[in-house]
C-alpha cells in the first residue's frame, strides 16, 4: 500500500513521508498538492508581502531580504518548506558585448533522490539565461520558485555602471497562506482548489465558486462596494453603490437605480392664456410646455404632485391639468376632476396629489401640464407662475 503517514511507524519514516503529510502548511493546488510561493507579512504590517524582497545593493550585486516560503515538488515528493533567516547578496555575470539576455532568481531544492547529481539542498541562485536578439527565460529546472527576472543589459559590467535596478527587475513572488486562510493576491491570479475558498484581489474579496472568482458581495447577495464598482455584475437583481453615490441594481442588462426617482420640473416664469380649451403653451413663457418624464418603478404606481400660483377673475375659474403619455399613446387624459382650480382676481397657490396606478415597470412615462380658462366671451386670461410637477415613485 502507498498510503503515507507521519510518526506513526516504528522505524523507517522518511523525508518523503514528512514533507507528503505536512498539513495546513499553505495554499491548496488540489487534493495532494499545495501552491508554492511566499508566506506574507511584513514587519510593521504595511505591506502584503516582504519575503525575498530584492533590490539593487551594488552595480552586478542584487540583495535578497529573508522570508519563508514553500516549493512543491512533484505530486509523490511533497513539499518543501524554506527558510532564509537573514538577507543574502547575489552577483551577477556581466552581459555580453552584444545582446541583452534574462537571467532568473530562484529558490532552488536539490533533492538526489530525483536527481542525476547527488545533491541535497536548499539555494537561493541565479539561473542565467542566454544572450540573444530577444532574450527569453531560461528555463528552470525541476523544484524551483521564481522570485525575480532580471533584465541584464548588453556590456554591464561593475566598471561601466552595472544593471539600471530600477528598470531591470520584474518581481514574480506569489503568496500562499495556511490551509482555510484568505489569500492576499499578488502577480498572477491562479485557479482556486474548491468552493468556497477565499482571497483578497486588493480591493474586494473574491470566493472561488468552482469555475471562476467571484465577488464576496454578490456570493452573499450583499451590495457591491464604491470603490469595486467596476465590476461586470453575476445576476440579475445584484446592486452596487454607485460612483455617484446612487444604489443601483442590475437588471440584467444595464446598472439602473434601484429606487428610481423622485422626479421634479419647475418653470418659475408668468404666463397666460385665453384658450377655453387645454393648452400646453403660455403665452409669455420662453419655455413650453412644461413636462417630466419617469420610468415606472416595479410596484407599478407613483404619486405625482403638481401645482402653481394662478389668477383669473372671481367668477371664472383657471385649470391646470396632466396629460400622461407612452411615447405616442395616451396612458391617462386631460381630466378637470383632477386638475387644480382656482377662480381669483389675485394670485392663489393651489396644488393636487394623484397616484397613478398600472404602469408597466422598467417604462419611460411623460407627463405633460396644460392650461385653460373656464368658457367665456370677455376674452379674460388665466395666469399661471412658478408651475410645477413632481413624481415619487411608491413602494
Amino acid at each position: 500500500m502507498n498510503l503515507r503517514s507521519s510518526w506513526a511507524v516504528a522505524t523507517g519514516q522518511t523525508r518523503e513521508d514528512t514533507r507528503l503529510t505536512q498539513t495546513g502548511i499553505t495554499t491548496l493546488a488540489n487534493p495532494v498538492q499545495v501552491r508554492s510561493g511566499i508566506v506574507p507579512g511584513s514587519y510593521d504590517g504595511r505591506y502584503r508581502l516582504s519575503g525575498f524582497w530584492t533590490y539593487g545593493s551594488a552595480p552586478m550585486t542584487a540583495t535578497v531580504s529573508e522570508g519563508r516560503a514553500v516549493i512543491q515538488g512533484e505530486i509523490a515528493q511533497g513539499a518543501y518548506p524554506v527558510t532564509l533567516p537573514a538577507s543574502e547578496t547575489l552577483t551577477f555575470t556581466p552581459g555580453t558585448a552584444q545582446y541583452n539576455r534574462i537571467d532568473m532568481i530562484v529558490l532552488r531544492i536539490y533533492d538526489g533522490l530525483y536527481d542525476t547529481e547527488q545533491k541535497f539542498d536548499a539555494a537561493l541562485e541565479i539561473i542565467e539565461g542566454k544572450a540573444e536578439q530577444v532574450p527569453q527565460r531560461p528555463t528552470l529546472p525541476p523544484r524551483c520558485l521564481p522570485l525575480y527576472e532580471v533584465l541584464v543589459p548588453a556590456g554591464a559590467s561593475a566598471g561601466n555602471g552595472g544593471i539600471p535596478w530600477n528598470t531591470s527587475l520584474t518581481d514574480l513572488r506569489t503568496p500562499v497562506v495556511g490551509l482555510g486562510g484568505i489569500l492576499p493576491v499578488e502577480g498572477a491570479v491562479l485557479p482556486g482548489a474548491y468552493p468556497g475558498q477565499y482571497q483578497d484581489a486588493g480591493d474586494i474579496l473574491q470566493r472561488w465558486d468552482g469555475g471562476a472568482w467571484v465577488a464576496y458581495p454578490s456570493a452573499l447577495g450583499g451590495i457591491v462596494p464604491n470603490s469595486s464598482a467596476s465590476l461586470t455584475a453575476s445576476y440579475t437583481g445584484q446592486y452596487r453603490d454607485s460612483p455617484g453615490g446612487q444604489l443601483q441594481r442590475w437588471n440584467g442588462a444595464a446598472w439602473a437605480p434601484a429606487v428610481p426617482g423622485p422626479y421634479f420640473i419647475d418653470n418659475g416664469d408668468f404666463g397666460d392664456t385665453t384658450s377655453t380649451t387645454y393648452t400646453s403653451t403660455l403665452a409669455g413663457r420662453t419655455t413650453n410646455p412644461l413636462t417630466v418624464s419617469f420610468t415606472a418603478p416595479p410596484s407599478k404606481a407613483v404619486a405625482v404632485g403638481f401645482g402653481c400660483r394662478m389668477r383669473s377673475r372671481d367668477d371664472h375659474y383657471a385649470y391646470m391639468a396632466l396629460r400622461l403619455t407612452q411615447g405616442s399613446t395616451v396612458v391617462n387624459d386631460l381630466d378637470d376632476d383632477y386638475a387644480t382650480i382656482g377662480a381669483s382676481s389675485t394670485s392663489i397657490s393651489v396644488s393636487t396629489t394623484r397616484r397613478l396606478s398600472n404602469l408597466t415597470p422598467g417604462t419611460t412615462y411623460t407627463l405633460t401640464a396644460y392650461f385653460r380658462i373656464l368658457a367665456n366671451t370677455l376674452g379674460l386670461k388665466a395666469g399661471f407662475d412658478n408651475t410645477y410637477i413632481k413624481v415619487d415613485p411608491l413602494p
